[in-house]
């Protein structure tokens, strides 16, 4: 499996019970879908994996594959600070049907180079799901370096980097080291943040997972599909059309500016889970102001 394109971080919907709104997803990933995104993304960072229960996780993941249906690649998070609870769900997405696991670096127990190869090396060895790395060092407090990446990209079964720093050298540094592994060509680095996109792709990235995404999929996917072909006068144009929509989605925590948009815009989205709390009033206005710019509401 080789990953390309627009993946879609997506939100998770709640309805007014707190409960996952099962049919709102379903709307929101056809919506997706028929805006020409390559793929969608259930229960990541975006999806509130922070806060949402095992049972609701595995809940997504099924949801996910069966309104996909093969459409596009759907991509489910798996990931956590245990390793024995990363591997369980990541058997569970391989179970429901999958195309990948996402799963992020452990986080809070910050683990050592070697302990992080190993994590990745027990999900390899027990699951047979091609496995994206998702490095996010702002959220999790360890930055996975380049040496371990090699190594983890040698191990079966690891297809991708969603690599979500600011260090854009660390691109060049990761795509450095995949030729000299001779893996360029069947490991991908993807890139986790928006407004960095552009940038990546020149240096050899192949793609997003995108916040922006669930707000306005059609002009994020044709910035990345121009700039994959490379035309890149018309996708940085619409870098720029974009741009103010990459910065306000993060005015605070992500995804509390994503799940306002989508509420503002009539789609389905709800609360935020506690925690997170509601976007503040003059944030609401800057947001308010980027969508109607960009004749989303």
């Amino acid at each position: 499996m080789k990953l390309e394109g627009t993946i879609v971080a997506m939100v998770t919907p709640f309805n007014s019970e707190d409960e996952v709104d099962q049919a709102g997803m379903r709307e929101n990933i056809n919506y997706l879908i028929d805006r020409g995104v390559e793929g969608v993304l259930a229960a990541g960072t975006t999806g509130e994996s922070a806060t949402i229960t095992h049972l609701e996780q595995r809940k997504i993941m099924d949801i996910l594959v069966d309104e996909v249906a093969g459409k596009v690649k759907a991509i489910a998070g798996a990931g956590s600070n245990s390793s024995k609870e990363s591997l369980g769900l990541v058997k569970y997405a391989e179970t429901a049907g999958a195309d990948a696991a996402l799963v992020i670096t452990p986080y809070y127990n910050k683990p050592q180079p070697h302990g992080l190869y190993e994590h990745y090396k027990l999900l390899t060895e027990t699951t047979d799901i091609p496995i994206i790395v998702y490095n996010v060092p702002s959220r999790t407090g360890t930055d996975i370096d380049v040496e371990t990446i090699g190594k983890v990209s040698q191990l079966d079964n690891v297809i991708a980097i969603k690599e979500a720093s600011p260090d854009l050298d660390k691109v060049s540094q990761i795509e450095k080291k995949m030729e000299e592994l001779g893996n360029r060509d069947d490991f991908r680095v993807i890139s986790g943040n928006d407004n960095l996109t552009l940038p990546m792709i020149s240096m050899g990235a192949k793609g997003v997972i995108s916040v922006v995404a669930n707000v306005d999929p059609q002009r994020m996917g044709d910035m990345v599909r121009y700039a994959l072909k490379g035309d890149y006068v018309k996708a940085e144009e619409l870098h720029y059309e974009l741009y103010d929509l990459m910065k306000v989605l993060f005015v605070e925590s992500n995804p509390v500016p994503a799940k306002e948009s989508l509420n503002m815009m009539g789609r389905p989205a709800g609360h935020v889970r506690m925690p997170l709390a509601p976007l503040k009033e003059e944030n609401r206005e800057q947001l308010k102001k980027v969508l109607q710019d960009l004749k989303l509401i």
